[in-house]
């Protein structure tokens, strides 16, 4: 059976499974629609959850970054693991408890303001929109290999099945349909892991394996660091970049990670407060199997890598073009450079593939002496190296069918989830809660649906002409969240912080971000979408994927500024703030 047949089956019978729990779950009221009824056990929600999480981006493009960059990419483990940690402490319980369906709804009858509201709608769409661009990217990366397609047409056949059981099954559906999705995507993701770190270390565990030495008894760590810098790029394992600009990216990671309205909305489907706390444990649980294994996969994809295009050692010959058009063991290049995100262009016509830092000063002088005219690879796009591990490994054709089911999986439960966030934005806070507040509960249901074939649309067209990675994209919509989110919901449980004061810090901290963002990336007048290169920082060595933070400090410091000058809250809304942080409060929230 061709590799082909079998990625069909794989992908086939996954699809075949999602639909059909969507279908077994079909939301028949808003309450399904928005929060599953609120009665999915704790267990239940940490592994829905954790699929949530686990997108494109985890799955699809992180490894690939961490390859790529190595140490200094480490940020993105440790934000986005720490931001559950945060919600487990700061937030989930104490926003169960206040009972609502969504995070737009509780800014607005926490800060009592239409307008609150509605400017948490417009942070909400514009962080989950950012987001949901990185999904569908990685959704058009996967699809246009495995079905072996462009990657456009891939994005499509994907919008179409998000499509299928999303709209219809709401957050009861979307539940045990990202249940399913996270099975399916831990397998994909740490099997062919176990399998790698055998073939390089002999430890079937990958993060222990990453600790391991290689066959010629090297560690695989310093082996990899030689190879590396041999070809002029940095070492693997050094910090070389500006420790301020990480502290801040892992930073607005962190609490971009506790302000992302799809996440959040996952607490408010249990039965119990206790249950929202254990349900963050039992996510970080879940989380732990990929985080702790993609660092491996990471080193372990360079590693193979490098020595495909350095057959001989780094001292010896580049591989030859001819040995790429016609040896097996490079058949996934050739079927890579399909879908257009690899390429590669003997410039010299020396018959070799060169492959090395062309920008390092290290290796000018060999490259003068060799008569190279650059790095011969001139196109690898990072989010394909998770996908095409297993079949530069050479692990069996099961394994790549079962890869290009998990990686559809996380782009598709976490695209799920956000889509489900916009529509229920749109159709409970806005056409409820402003333009038509005497709405039929099946209208609203309907607008809901309506909402989310919407965003959906709108998610296809933007991720046709994604601004990047599909995990550089992430990370700009998490600076959004922590601007503009993270800092109302913190003060709206914590603080007695006024309606004008979260007003005026939302809509401060998101602006001052955008502009940031628009600004450093080039984008203010004519938005190159085809690039993602940061330009010189606007301030200090800030990137625009790290002022998030930035944006955050700003917000608390409007809000509390403003609030202090205006008329504190009434007396009703203090006693609000209160119930809902005292603990023995908790038990009244069972009835909601």
């Amino acid at each position: 059976m061709d590799q082909f047949t079998i990625n069909l089956l794989f992908v086939g019978a996954s699809f075949a499974l999602y639909i059909g729990i969507a279908i077994w779950a079909r939301a028949g009221s808003t309450s399904e629609f928005y929060a599953a009824g609120r009665g999915v056990h704790p267990v239940t929600n940490g592994m829905a959850t954790a699929a949530d999480w686990m997108s494109a981006a985890s799955f699809i493009s992180m490894a690939g970054l961490i390859a790529f960059v190595g140490y200094d990419n480490s940020s993105f483990l440790m934000g986005w693991t720490g931001g559950y940690v945060l919600l487990a402490l700061l937030l989930a319980p104490y926003l169960r408890k206040f009972g609502k369906f969504t995070v737009s709804e509780f800014i607005g009858d926490r800060f009592y303001s239409p307008t609150a509201r509605l400017v948490a709608v417009l942070c909400l769409i514009i962080a989950s929109i950012t987001y949901v661009i990185g999904q569908m990217t990685g959704v058009g990366v996967a699809f246009g290999r495995f079905l072996e397609v462009d990657s456009t047409t891939g994005l499509l056949i994907g919008a179409v099945i998000v499509f299928a059981y999303a709209v219809f099954g709401g957050m009861k559906g979307v539940t045990y349909t990202q249940v399913a999705q996270y099975c399916v995507l831990i397998l994909a993701y740490t099997i062919p892991a176990i399998f790698i770190s055998l073939q390089l270390t002999g430890n079937p565990i990958p993060a222990l394996g990453l600790f391991g030495d290689t066959p010629s008894g090297e560690p695989l760590l310093a082996t990899l660091n030689q190879i590396v810098t041999d070809l002029g790029f940095n070492e693997y394992t050094a910090h070389n970049g500006d420790t301020f600009n990480m502290v801040l990216f892992t930073l607005s990671l962190m609490i971009g990670t506790a302000g992302l309205p799809h996440v959040i909305m996952r607490f408010f489907t249990v039965p119990r407060v206790a249950d929202a706390r254990w349900s963050a444990g039992w996510a970080l649980v879940f989380i732990a199997l990929l985080y702790l294994t993609a660092p491996a996969v990471g080193a372990m994809a360079r590693l193979n890598i490098t020595q495909q295009f350095w057959p001989e050692g780094v001292a010896g010959q580049a591989v030859s073009a001819e040995t790429i058009a016609t040896d097996p063991a490079y058949d996934w290049m050739r079927t890579w450079e399909q879908t257009g995100l690899l390429g590669w262009e003997d410039k010299n016509g020396d018959g070799r593939i060169q492959y090395y830092n062309d920008g390092s000063d290290a290796m000018a002088e060999r490259a003068a002496a060799e008569g190279w005219e650059g790095n011969e690879l001139t196109n690898f796009n990072r989010d394909i190296l998770v996908l095409a591990n297993p079949e530069i490994a050479n692990l069996p054709s099961w394994v790549i069918g079962l890869v290009a089911a998990g990686g559809l999986a996380a782009a598709l439960s976490t695209a799920a989830g956000l889509l489900l966030a916009i529509s229920s934005a749109v159709s409970h806070d806005l056409i409820k809660g402003q333009l038509n507040p005497g709405i039929s509960e099946k209208g609203e249901l309907l607008s809901a649906r309506i909402a989310m074939a919407a965003a959906i649309g709108v998610a296809t067209y933007l991720g046709l002409n994604p601004p990047g990675f599909a995990a550089q994209t992430v990370a700009l919509a998490f600076g959004l969240a922590a601007a503009s989110i993270f800092p109302a919901l913190m003060m709206g449980i914590f603080t007695k912080v006024n309606n004008k004061g979260a007003v005026a810090g939302m809509v401060t901290g998101l602006v001052v971000t955008l502009l940031y963002i628009f600004l450093h990336k080039g984008w203010f007048f004519i938005p190159d979408t085809n690039s993602f290169t940061d330009a010189e920082p606007l301030l200090l060595s800030i990137k625009s994927t790290s002022f998030g933070a930035v944006g955050a400090l700003i917000n608390f410091a409007v809000a509390f500024i403003v609030s202090n000058a205006t008329k504190p809250i009434p007396q009703e809304i203090n006693d609000l703030v209160e119930s809902v942080r005292v603990p023995r409060g908790a038990a009244a929230a069972q009835d909601h």
